[in-house]
């Protein structure tokens, strides 16, 4: 690496992709900007980024067509100077990511960090970014806020008939629940996508860190918080409001 993590030239980037539409929580207008305890659900994790000394740069990933983002942005004015939008969005989330990673090649180093966060994790708080940043200071990998599993898992059959019935009970024990955001240095993980979709094994990449981890290497998992889960259903609205309300 051209840089240890502890050089002053190491920055920090955040990088939001925000390009899906989230179906499966229902609604007329895409789940990011959704209204959430007052403030649509985009801006929660914006505002987490651009208060922060440590982040140098927020780029957000948006659709080309995307229909809602000026609007948002004109009711945003906390964030003038701290966020650039990218309208580069793919068809997937790691299709966005990578879109957003070769855009913005130009301004970082290879040993610059990024911070990949989900827009649907409104939850994500102030400490929670700094014990990450924190954490993989001169890491070589990188890594990702996580949480250890604590409920009995079951897994069900391949069938339809079988699934909804238990075959079998899964120990919990070493199992996280990955969150975001997914902390690794720009060369790398752009590496690890590029690799990822040279080798059609995008379908394998479920986060950042699995595409991370097709090379070889062991993110290191920084316990994250249950008020960082991700709205992906409808009733996720309401238990995200409760959480942001306390």
């Amino acid at each position: 690496m051209t840089a240890s993590a502890s050089s002053p030239q190491t920055r920090h980037f955040a990088l939001i992709p925000a390009a899906g539409i989230g179906a499966r929580v229902g609604g007329a207008i895409p789940k990011q900007y959704l209204p959430l305890a007052g403030k649509p659900m985009l801006q929660y994790a914006l505002d987490i980024f651009a208060a922060s000394a440590l982040i140098a740069h927020t780029f957000l990933v948006v659709s080309a067509d995307d229909g809602y983002i000026d609007d948002f942005l004109a009711t945003q004015p906390q964030l003038a100077g701290k966020l650039t939008v990218l309208r580069n969005g793919g068809a997937t989330r790691q299709d966005s990511v990578l879109n957003g990673l070769q855009a913005i090649g130009a301004q970082l180093g290879a040993d610059d960090w990024v911070l990949v966060h989900d827009a649907a994790r409104p939850g994500l708080a102030a400490d929670l970014l700094d014990r990450l940043i924190a954490a993989l200071h001169g890491d070589e990998v990188g890594g990702l806020l996580a949480l250890p599993v604590v409920d009995t898992l079951k897994r069900s059959g391949g069938t339809p008939e079988q699934h909804e019935r238990v075959q079998a009970t899964v120990p919990r024990d070493a199992l996280w629940a990955a969150q975001t955001p997914q902390m690794f240095r720009y060369g790398l993980l752009t590496r690890a996508l590029e690799q990822a979709h040279a080798q059609n094994r995008v379908g394998d990449i479920t986060d950042d860190a699995s595409a991370v981890e097709m090379l070889g290497l062991q993110p290191k998992l920084v316990e994250g918080s249950p008020r960082n889960f991700k709205v992906t259903l409808a009733h996720d609205v309401a238990l995200a409001e409760l959480f942001l309300k306390t």
